[in-house]
C-alpha cells in the first residue's frame, strides 16, 4: 500500500500528465481526472517506484493496470458529461474507475475476480468515489438491470463485436472496448446513430488481457 504520508514529487504526475497531451489527450476534464486520482494507490507495492511512468503494470491475478495514455484516450472518447451514467467492464485496480468517476454522475463497474474487486472497492472509497456502484460477475454480460447505459468502457478485449453490450447502451450512447483475438487489438469506438445502429471508429492498435466468460475461480 502507498504510503500517504510521502509527499509525491510534483515532477511525477506532471511528466505523466505531459506524455498524455503528447499522446493526444486534450480534454481538460480529462486530463484533470486523471491529475486528480493518486495512481500510486492503485499500484502493487512491488511497482512503487514505476507508479508514476506512462506503462501498464501487472496487479494481482494475471491483470494490468492499463498504461496512462490508453486511460486518457478511452475516457477521453467516451465524451462524458456530469449527467452520464457509465458502465465499466473490468474493474481491475480500480483507477480506469476512480478516473471516470471524477467526471461521470455514475459509474458501475463489473469485476470477475472476487480478489480484485474488493481491493478496488477499498481503494474507491479512500479516494471518495462515492458514485461508483461495484458488482462481482461476469462483464461480458453487462449489467442489464441497470441498463440502458449512456456510456460503456470495456477494459478487456472482446472478441468479437460486443453486442450484448451494444444492446445495453441508450441509442445515442458511446461503448469504446478493444476488440479482437490475439496479443494485438484494435480499440473500436461505437457511437449509436439510432434505430439499434452505431458507427464504428477505429482508434488503433492496443494490447489488452481477454475478456474471459464466467466468473473467476479464486484459491
Amino acid at each position: 500500500m502507498a504510503d500517504d504520508s510521502a509527499p509525491i514529487p510534483e515532477s511525477l504526475p506532471a511528466k505523466m500528465l505531459a506524455a498524455l497531451v503528447a499522446g493526444g489527450v486534450t480534454d481538460p476534464k480529462v486530463l484533470a481526472a486523471i491529475g486528480h486520482t493518486p495512481r500510486d494507490l492503485f499500484v502493487p507495492q512491488l511497482f512503487q517506484d514505476r507508479a508514476w511512468e506512462d506503462s501498464a503494470l501487472p496487479i494481482a491475478c494475471g491483470q494490468t493496470i492499463s498504461q496512462p495514455l490508453i486511460v486518457g484516450l478511452m475516457t477521453q472518447a467516451l465524451n462524458l458529461e456530469g449527467r452520464s451514467r457509465v458502465l465499466e467492464i473490468g474493474t481491475g485496480s480500480g483507477y480506469q474507475t476512480a478516473v471516470l468517476a471524477r467526471i461521470a454522475r455514475y459509474v458501475y463497474t463489473v469485476e470477475r475476480y472476487r480478489t480484485l474487486m474488493g481491493e478496488a472497492e477499498a481503494r474507491l472509497k479512500k479516494v471518495g468515489a462515492a458514485n461508483v456502484i461495484t458488482r462481482f460477475g461476469d462483464g461480458g454480460e453487462g449489467w442489464p438491470e441497470q441498463a440502458p447505459f449512456d456510456r460503456i468502457l470495456v477494459t478487456a478485449a472482446a472478441p468479437d463485436e460486443p453486442k450484448k453490450l451494444l444492446a445495453q447502451l441508450k441509442p445515442r450512447g458511446v461503448l469504446v472496448a478493444p476488440v479482437g483475438r490475439g496479443g494485438v487489438q484494435t480499440l473500436v469506438r461505437y457511437v449509436g446513430v439510432g434505430g439499434g445502429k452505431f458507427r464504428k471508429e477505429n482508434m488503433g492498435d492496443v494490447r489488452f488481457v481477454p475478456l474471459l466468460a464466467g466468473v473467476a475461480r479464486e484459491l
